[in-house]
């Protein structure tokens, strides 16, 4: 089991191997691939840091504990009628983004997002709404 805050939710569907370090990057393609393989895979949704914040690199600002982050994981799980300690497989969390999501979506929640310029998240969002699921990361 893997445990998420709900930003990442959204995270892994345009994830395609960057990130803010190779120890970072690393540890999310290993979850991301996870998913993607064993879609049975339970998730536990937590409030605040989780298990990829774990390596996010430790350059002064922590973004992790960031107020507009945990605003970012509240919206997206209320989007997608969740809640805080939750357990559910993948899976599931796929068929929530389905039936609530729009790619459209991405661009008032994830506004401030540098990862949004790379245009990645809304192609995985719609990939994912047309039964895709999560992108081979190589």
């Amino acid at each position: 089991m893997f445990k998420l805050r709900g930003h990442h939710l959204f995270c892994l569907l345009g994830y395609r191997g960057m990130g803010y370090s190779e120890e970072y990057v690393k540890n999310m393609t290993i979850l991301h691939q996870t998913l993607r393989n064993e879609p049975n895979t339970f998730i536990q949704l937590v409030n605040g840091p989780d298990q990829l914040c774990e390596k996010y690199p430790n350059s002064g600002d922590y973004h992790c504990e960031n107020q507009n982050i945990y605003e970012k994981d509240a919206i997206i799980l209320k989007k997608l009628g969740l809640e805080i300690g939750q357990i559910l497989s993948w899976s599931e969390i796929e068929s929530r983004i389905r039936k609530h999501a729009v790619p459209s979506d991405l661009a008032t929640i994830c506004e401030s997002c540098s990862w949004r310029a790379y245009g990645v998240c809304e192609e995985g969002m719609q990939e994912m709404i047309e039964g895709k699921g999560l992108r081979e990361v190589k």
